[in-house]
């Protein structure tokens, strides 16, 4: 069944509502079928230092690797060669957004993860539904502390591949959070630096959950791409999975960076004034004009040099067109 959970998934098929579950028996413990895109394992037996786990992807439906990587998870323990022994939610977020091959249908499904959030059509819905999820997992499980692993892939070529995005909230992280993401072979980390509605900033703000949206790769159609570069990062989930204590190392491997600044998009008339395949990361020098808008004026990198990530010209209005941000020592 579990190799099987996200091709049926994805199948052209009528969604059963939220309300509607379906559970069964695995040999490691049991699993329950909360709505669409919504599978939960729960061990016979949790080990006593297991997380109550959120693994998610999909939330941008262009972004296959991540969901590659939760089928190959999937099929391991089908097959016994990973035994659950921890609580885990697997998510698919923007259903048909994957089934057709967009980052989404009609908004950003990834700036809506908020509980006063009210917009509406399907994505805001789905958002909903899925915060809705994620209350009643960590509810099962209030005994064991929280953790969420959003999984992405960026829509351009990296400096850094492979980097995390720690989202802003007051819950600190755990030291052993960044050894295990370096042991996970990830080599950025960026810091946030306000409140921003993701999904990751939804576990990490409303459940004290140790959170990230990871960034693992670019984005690539199903079946291209190269899942031999995640063989560490499938590590550290089978891990968790098993409800045991990953390997870790230096943090000091990564590098950190931290938001200086957002650039949004506020009129019609706006561009960047760099090339579009401009890698993540790249550093601009003082006095760079970075984009210009009809509304907000020119943006020029001030006394001390910035670094581009997240760049995209074309998103909605008033939303955020790129981050810019600056090295940042390893936490201590």
């Amino acid at each position: 069944m579990l190799g099987k959970w996200l091709d049926l998934t994805l199948e052209e098929v009528p969604p059963r509502p939220l309300s509607h579950s379906r559970e069964g028996r695995l040999p490691f413990g049991r699993y329950t079928l909360h709505g669409p895109g919504l599978l939960e394992l729960t061990p016979a037996i949790a080990r006593p230092e297991a997380r109550a786990c959120v693994l998610s992807a999909g939330i941008h439906g262009n972004e296959t690797a991540p969901i590659e990587l939760l089928g190959e998870l999937l099929s391991r323990l089908e097959a016994g060669l990973i035994r659950l022994g921890a609580p885990v939610l697997f998510v698919l977020g923007n259903i048909p957004a994957i089934r057709s091959g967009q980052r989404f249908i009609t908004t950003n499904l990834n700036r809506l993860f908020d509980r006063q959030q009210n917009e509406r059509g399907d994505e805001p819905q789905r958002a909903r539904e899925l915060m809705a999820a994620v209350d009643a997992f960590y509810a099962r499980h209030a005994e064991r502390a929280a953790l969420h692993y959003d999984l992405h892939t960026a829509i351009r070529d990296s400096r850094y591949p492979r980097f995390a995005v720690e989202p802003f909230a007051a819950t600190p992280i755990d030291a052993e959070q960044w050894r295990w993401l370096a042991a996970a072979d990830i080599q950025a980390v960026l810091h946030q630096h306000r409140h921003s509605w993701t999904f990751s900033h939804y576990s990490k703000h409303y459940h004290v959950a140790q959170a990230f949206t990871l960034e693992l790769g670019k984005v690539a159609a199903f079946g291209e791409n190269d899942l031999g570069a995640l063989r560490p990062m499938r590590a550290l989930l089978e891990a968790l999975l098993e409800g045991r204590e990953p390997s870790g190392t230096e943090p000091e491997r990564m590098r950190f960076f931290r938001v200086e600044h957002e650039l949004m998009r506020e009129a019609e008339d706006f561009t960047l004034c760099f090339a579009d395949d401009t890698p993540n990361f790249t550093e601009f020098a003082p006095g760079t004009r970075l984009a210009s808008d009809a509304v907000a004026g020119n943006f020029v990198v001030g006394d001390r040099p910035l670094a581009v990530v997240f760049p995209n010209a074309q998103v909605e209005l008033g939303a955020r067109a790129a981050l810019l941000v600056a090295p940042s020592p390893p936490p201590t």
